[in-house]
Formats: C-alpha cells, sequence, structure tokens
C-alpha cells in the first residue's frame, strides 16, 4: 500500500518507478493501485508523470 500523504506518495512512487518498474501502468497493476489516485494527489502537489524519464517531476 501506498502513502496516502502527497510528498511521502512522490518519494515512494519514484523510488518504486527507479527501482523496479518500467512504467507507471505496470506500478499499479502490479500494486494493485489506483493509477488516477496516483495522479491526482501528485498533480496537487504540481509533479506530473514524466513517461520518458519514468518518474514524477
Amino acid at each position: 500500500m501506498l502513502p496516502k500523504d502527497a510528498a511521502m506518495l512522490l518519494s515512494a512512487v519514484n523510488l518504486k518507478l527507479r527501482d523496479y518498474y518500467g512504467s507507471l501502468e505496470e506500478l499499479c497493476d502490479d500494486l494493485d493501485e489506483d493509477i488516477s489516485r496516483i495522479t491526482q494527489t501528485l498533480a496537487q502537489i504540481d509533479y506530473h508523470y514524466d513517461r520518458e524519464r519514468n518518474q514524477f517531476v
């Protein structure tokens, strides 16, 4: 389960994307997480998924 706090979520997701997953979709499928919850939560702190970098920037 991923953190609900946006800053903690950012850290956890970017770490997992860097070390374990090739895409946000792969991460969400594997962890059974809602991609829209993650993207909306991180958009609130002005972070958006960059597919080329495979991280939120």
